[in-house]
């Protein structure tokens, strides 16, 4: 008998920098108070949902977005380098409206054509998809039956869920939009996806908030 595992995938709530239009990759900053917010909405949201474990990325905008799900709740948290968002080099702090006029070509790219994307000292979305999914299965054979929350960051998401709907790199912008906390749930029974939500936000408590991304 095959047993299902769940696995849940959310982004950290809005920080300073998604406010200012800054990269932030590798590099941190605080949530805001909306981001804490939406951290708490989801934390009522799976308030009902059985989760067995929590592995979050490292950086600290995730662990405290982690903190605030969990609530009083006794899950495990454990960090996970492999659900780092994608290293950006040179381009982290630095706000988008300068790195598409300093680095033109693979800011195009980065939202066009990220399979050619590249900046000196940074991943490329082939080796951030790579170092994931290598992650995910070791999770999921860790943690067969149970459910699992995964509190990660944008690209990671993207690429996580590009493969398991069979999209390609082009394609890695359509929407669903990963907003602050959306939540993507995915059943595996035998080892087959099975895509439940994409970047919800019905457990969102206030109309529209944080949908400027």
């Amino acid at each position: 008998m095959n047993l299902t595992t769940t696995i849940y995938l959310t982004r950290h709530g809005e920080t300073e920098w998604n406010v200012q239009q800054r990269m932030q990759g590798h590099q941190d900053s605080p949530l805001t108070a909306l981001g804490v917010k939406q951290a708490e909405w989801l934390s009522r949201g799976l308030l009902r949902e059985p989760i067995d474990v929590i592995y979050t990325s490292p950086s600290r905008r995730t662990q405290r977005t982690a903190e605030i799900i969990r609530g009083e709740r006794e899950i495990p948290v454990y960090p996970a380098e492999a659900f780092m968002e994608i290293g950006m080099g040179p381009w982290e702090g630095r706000n988008t409206a300068e790195l598409r006029e300093a680095y033109a070509e693979p800011y195009r790219n980065f939202w066009e054509d990220p399979g050619k994307f590249e900046v000196e000292g940074g991943e490329t979305f082939a080796q951030v998809q790579a170092r994931a999914l290598e992650k995910l299965q070791e999770i999921l054979l860790a943690h067969e039956g149970q459910s699992v929350l995964i509190v990660t960051h944008t690209v990671v998401i993207k690429l996580l869920m590009a493969y398991w709907e069979q999209r390609n790199l082009l394609q890695l912008w359509d929407l669903p939009y990963i907003y602050p906390t959306c939540l993507c749930q995915i059943e595996f029974a035998g080892g087959t996806p099975r895509i439940l939500l994409h970047g919800d936000t019905s457990h969102y408590e206030e109309s529209e908030a944080g949908m400027e991304g």
